[in-house]
């Protein structure tokens, strides 16, 4: 198959063949990863001394940058932040619009640029020097105007865009982003930043719950289903039924001792043509397996899915408090 591609500048369309296309796709993969092998060599003490400067930082970190660099720029900021490291965007042209005024003078300031030559860049650097603030170079050029001028270098050059005329910023980009990525990552390891620092400031979505969400929080919205052992058949479907869970927990001397589920129902009216005087213990589940309340509901998703079951009791040490449901993990977006 020929696929003919519509050209906005109006020139006329290359043909390509969709073999032709995929080899194109892995083409670029291949030099972006290619180009990423290439920083290796820039995880060096230089490196290690950024991280040791930020982690001495009284005020936060600032990343800057212009075009390209500057989106960039922007999800650093949003990966630091969400990492335990306080950062704050700034656009290179911006600040020299009155933009400089978030700048304190306990801040460190990341500049990222491959030429380290944009007019921008060059005009803000003079600035930031008189104020005194350390800079960081993120720079493809390391014997630019910004290499020279900073306090530490970060060698992101690359040896070809992935882009075939060698113009549109897309390995540089990449490295600039796996750069930014590294720092934050060893920031956060060497500030023993955990899940649970994670949580707190994630708490929105699927991975926000999944990191804060406790069994506490879901199942006390559903009823309690309880019968006793000595229960008759009808009061177990009774309870099962009026309390919309699909399942009752089976107590004896108020411990918990085994669970029915309506699964259970069906394979004992499958096997038991004669239905008198069957009671709950007979059909239920011994030793269910159960969940404390403060355990996080991706723990309770967990045994679920190893268990191939849709309901667990709940049980404060000896206590049972009741019943989570899949359902009540689905309806939290979490699967």
């Amino acid at each position: 198959m020929v696929i003919k591609a519509k050209n906005l500048l109006k020139q006329s369309p290359i043909l390509k063949t969709s073999n032709q296309i995929q080899d194109i796709g892995i083409q670029v993969i291949t030099n972006e990863a290619k180009a990423l092998q290439g920083l290796l060599p820039g995880i060096n003490e230089v490196f290690a001394k950024v991280v040791e400067a930020i982690l001495a930082l009284d005020g936060k970190i600032i990343i800057t940058g212009i075009g390209k660099s500057a989106n960039i720029a922007q999800k650093l900021v949003a990966t630091f932040n969400s990492t335990g490291t306080t950062a704050v965007f700034l656009h290179a042209a911006d600040a020299l619009h009155g933009d400089l005024g978030i700048i304190r003078d306990e801040d460190l300031i990341i500049l990222l640029s491959k030429s380290g030559e944009t007019p921008e860049i060059k005009v803000l650097i003079p600035l930031l020097k008189a104020r005194g603030n350390k800079m960081v170079a993120l720079v493809g050029n390391t014997a630019s105007y910004l290499a020279k001028q900073s306090d530490f270098v970060l060698d992101v050059s690359v040896p070809h865009e992935a882009c075939p005329n060698n113009l549109a910023p897309t390995a540089s980009t990449t490295a600039q982003l796996v750069m930014g990525d590294a720092l934050a990552v060893a920031l956060l390891e060497c500030r023993g930043f955990t899940a649970d620092d994670f949580a707190r400031i994630h708490p929105g979505g699927a991975l926000g719950k999944q990191l804060y969400l406790r069994v506490n929080d879901l199942f006390i919205r559903n009823e309690v289903p309880k019968v006793n052992g000595s229960d008759d058949l009808r009061m177990v479907i009774v309870e099962i039924s009026t309390k919309r869970l699909g399942a009752t927990a089976v107590m004896e001397n108020d411990e918990l001792v085994g669970i029915i589920t309506d699964g259970d129902l069906r394979r004992m009216l499958m096997e038991n043509p004669k239905l008198e005087n069957i009671i709950a213990s007979q059909i239920m589940t011994k030793n269910p397996k159960s969940i404390s309340p403060d355990s996080l509901v991706v723990d309770a998703l967990s045994l679920m899915r190893q268990f191939n079951i849709t309901q667990l009791p709940v049980v404060e040490g000896t206590t049972y408090r009741g019943v989570i449901h899949l359902h009540d993990i689905l309806k939290e977006g979490i699967l």
